[in-house]
């Protein structure tokens, strides 16, 4: 007999938790007899919204508290503990699903529940909550889930820590006769929970009597064909088209032990309409781990509003356009060029034809129209191709830069779940060994294909695809790529592009630079790869490592111009660097000559860095065009206007391109950019950009898409600058560098750019030090001499830096040998692992390497 035990009220002092919340609810006949519930309730009368909080096991309604605490007005917040869990009655009967789902069915009844509703579930409690959304469709207007799934992926054995509990020798032992089971799922939290935290989720099972329930939901999850609730958790899945209309959100912590990325997957071809937030780092206990309350609130607030507007209609030529045009052209399309010369070339009428048969024989092979396929192919031939290929049939392409290491290549990966990966032999390797989702094809088959899981190669794609009919293209308004951000302020974000977006971009880089079909390009930044072929122009891939900019030697770029004659070079500041460092390797090189025009992008550049480069190519035209992933480009400024812009409290940027709309949106004094979008000159704020060719949104992380589109329409860059009164643009940093003390928020680029002009610095860093809003201006330089002392700078070096920075103060100079730098360009200062390494300098510790 398993004992029973009435419902009780939470002792008083719990953290976060408010005793006026707390009642006690009696369902009268259920189990013939009557239960009764411990809710959390805020109950506020004639709600506008109620939500209705479903808690896993072995947690109970604290789990949403703060849900509770952040409730907007006219919200009412409900958190059941469910019966034989938390501080509800133990009822003495075993529950299984079915019975759990009409006990919420019960409750909800006697609570005068009436819609609007928004159910919300964790674990367990995400079946649950979706069986009672099921039952009570007419009152439901949304769904929240959090880490929950309601099936085993296919030929997935269960979550590897639920079997082992299985186990009936040792699940009495670790869920009621120990409270291991307890302290085990509040391990998972990331980071660790507050000892008083730890102890409230543990109060309510403080005996074994207690917590007989947390065995019982452990053995109810129907692991086998014959289980109990098996056919119930089937006919909840199955349900799930009911609520096809039901707009839904996905809460997501990626480092969950319990319920893995294929769950996740599962839920989503379930409820393929459902926005998703995924909280990178985040675990099993997700809204522990992170702050859901203000995502939540957003999204709520959101409910029946539209989705991303449709894209204007436009007649853009299709992304494929200038290669079927130039399909019987046997002009060179793309050379890859290797240590002693071009080592691969193409022409049009050949990258054609492969284009053709890649489209043709990837959809013999089972990629459909909008399925996701992950390349993983540098930058030359195969990759245009299979790209091209790709977008030709409607496939969507997910692009990561290598030099984001395997570490983020995998978490960029289990964020997008491409269905395919086309890669080289090394990058299957190694997505055998860390188990990247996606069917795999090679570039070029090897005798390990087979232990490595490869399922084909691109010669017997294109074999198959031979002679055979290429499908439907995609319209503009489809989904076309998703490319991942450098990483360089976080963890990399999947971007999304439609084609009109992209097609936009594409006419957007043509009318900027005035390109022509005479034109020949050096690629020497990988993400500019692609444009060649796009634009209908020669292009050459110089011989570098595409992960690291500054491989590319002067040798190797003058040898690239001489293969194609290049007229256009686009590359980035540590790859510029490079080529003037080691010039004199290319003094017998000519060829330079006949270079129109220098792009150089993707981090701040020194107009003295350009100038240099123009004395190697006389004829060229520099020019440093602003944008980001997201959208680009935004403006443009050539070298004789930045020469001539003067100081500005940041870099001059130019003014924006045809087509581009720029606002700011003005700092208060703790830094946030809550002012409304202005064009004011002087104004200090967050730069937010309008245009045709910019971003769909972000992939998989409502959450920061919905933050960088107010208002809607609108990116908010994460860039902080002002215009001036010619409406050009000054980029003074990022908004997360942005230093917030007493005396209002201070900038880091124009600091850094003032200390530069001292002789004997070669780098510089400016950043705040301590709690936002109490933070002290330190500077951190690079002396131009080598050294190998981090610490404390000189009395005279501190002095000179505070008398160059009259408009701050400087609380501290320090000197490091070197300053981190992004992974991408090599160019970009990670500002905030500087700030944690000045404040170990400050706080009295040895100097670590950064």
């Amino acid at each position: 007999m398993i004992p029973g035990a009435p419902a009780e009220l939470p002792p008083p002092g719990l953290p976060g938790l408010n005793s006026d919340w707390s009642r006690l609810v009696t369902t009268p006949g259920l189990d013939r007899v009557g239960r009764t519930w411990h809710v959390l309730d805020n109950r506020v009368p004639d709600p506008r919204l109620t939500l209705l909080c479903v808690h896993g096991n072995p947690t109970w309604s604290y789990l949403w508290r703060s849900l509770l605490a952040a409730a907007p007005v006219g919200v009412r917040v409900i958190a059941v503990d469910q019966l034989d869990m938390g501080y509800s009655e133990r009822t003495g009967v075993t529950r299984r699903l079915a019975q759990r789902i009409e006990d919420l069915c019960l409750l909800s009844d006697r609570l005068d529940l009436a819609g609007p509703v928004v159910a919300v579930g964790h674990d367990w409690g995400g079946p649950i909550s979706l069986g009672w959304a099921q039952r009570n469709l007419e009152m439901v207007s949304g769904l929240i889930l959090t880490n929950t799934a309601v099936s085993q992926p296919e030929g997935s054995p269960g979550p590897r820590l639920i079997r082992i509990v299985r186990t009936r020798a040792i699940l009495e032992t670790i869920c009621v006769r120990t409270p291991l089971f307890v302290g085990g799922t509040l391990a998972l939290a990331r980071p660790r929970l507050d000892r008083k935290v730890r102890a409230a989720y543990a109060s309510p099972y403080q005996r074994p009597s207690r917590r007989h329930a947390i065995g019982t939901f452990v053995d109810d999850i129907p692991l086998s064909s014959g289980h109990p609730s098996r056919e119930i958790l089937e006919e909840v899945a199955a349900g799930l088209d009911e609520l096809a209309s039901v707009p839904s959100l996905i809460l997501w912590g990626t480092s969950d032990p319990v319920f893995s990325g294929g769950h996740l997957q599962d839920l989503l071809e379930r409820l393929p309409h459902a926005q998703i937030h995924r909280f990178e780092g985040g675990g099993h206990l997700v809204p522990e781990d992170a702050d859901i309350a203000p995502v939540v609130y957003r999204w709520v607030d959101g409910l029946g509003l539209p989705g991303s507007p449709a894209l204007p209609a436009t007649v853009r030529k299709p992304l494929w356009d200038a290669v079927d045009r130039r399909a019987g052209d046997q002009d060179v399309a793309l050379v890859e060029m290797g240590s002693t010369g071009p080592s691969a070339s193409i022409t049009f009428a050949d990258l054609a034809d492969d284009v053709g048969r890649l489209a043709a024989g990837l959809s013999a092979f089972g990629v459909n129209k909008g399925d996701r396929v992950g390349l993983l192919i540098p930058p030359g031939i195969d990759l245009a191709a299979c790209v091209i290929a790709c977008w030709r049939i409607g496939a969507v392409v997910v692009v990561a830069d290598a030099g984001l290491g395997a570490r983020g290549l995998g978490r960029a990966l289990a964020s997008a779940r491409p269905a395919y990966l086309i890669g080289v032999p090394k990058a299957m390797r190694v997505a055998a060994a860390l188990r990247w989702p996606g069917k795999r094809i090679t570039t070029r088959s090897t005798p390990a294909d087979r232990l490595l899981g490869v399922a084909g190669d691109l010669a017997s794609v294109r074999e198959l695809g031979s002679g055979q009919p290429i499908p439907e293209p995609p319209t503009e308004q489809d989904l076309a790529g998703i490319g991942f951000t450098s990483g360089a302020t976080g963890p990399a974000k999947g971007v999304r592009y439609r084609h009109g977006q992209l097609q936009a971009q594409r006419d957007a880089l043509i009318d900027v630079y005035s390109i022509t079909g005479e034109d020949r390009l050096v690629a020497a930044f990988g993400p500019f790869t692609l444009f060649g072929p796009l634009i209908g122009i020669a292009s050459v891939v110089p011989d570098m490592d595409a992960t690291s900019p500054a491989t590319l030697t002067a040798a190797a770029f003058t040898a690239a111009v001489e293969a194609v004659r290049a007229t256009l070079v686009f590359a980035s500041p540590a790859a510029l660097r490079n080529v003037l460092k080691t010039a004199d390797e290319a003094n017998s090189r000519t060829g330079l000559s006949q270079i129109r025009l220098l792009m150089c992008a993707g981090a701040p550049v020194r107009s003295s860095l350009l100038r240099s480069m123009v004395g190697l190519m006389p004829g060229a035209e520099a020019h440093t065009p602003y944008g980001m992933t997201e959208v680009l480009p935004v403006a443009d400024i050539s070298l004789e206007e930045i020469e001539s812009a003067g100081a500005g409290g940041g870099v001059c940027v130019g003014a924006a391109v045809a087509g581009v709309e720029i606002t700011i949106s003005a700092l208060d004094e703790m830094g946030r950019p809550t002012g409304p979008l202005t064009t004011a000159p002087g104004v200090t704020g967050e730069i937010c950009i309008r245009a045709a060719h910019m971003r769909d949104g972000y992939d998989r992380l409502w959450a920061t898409e919905d933050a960088a589109s107010q208002p809607p329409g609108w990116h908010r860059s994460g860039d902080v600058g002002h215009l001036d009164g010619t409406k050009r643009l000054w980029v003074e940093g990022r908004l997360g560098h942005v230093i917030t003390g007493g005396d209002g928020p201070i900038t880091p680029v124009g600091i850094e750019q003032a200390v530069s002009e001292l002789a004997g610095i070669a780098d510089v860093a400016a950043v705040g030090v301590g709690p936002a809003g109490a933070q002290v201006l330190a500077v951190v330089v690079v002396l131009s001499e080598a050294q190998r002392r981090a610490g404390l700078a000189s009395h005279d070096l501190a002095g000179r830096v505070r008398d160059k920075i009259t408009w701050a103060d400087v609380a501290a100079v320090l000197t490091a040998p070197a300053l981190p730098v992004d992974t991408r360009h090599n160019s970009k200062i990670d500002r905030s692992r500087v700030a944690k390494w000045a404040e170990t300098i400050l706080a009295g510790h040895r100097a670590r390497p950064m």
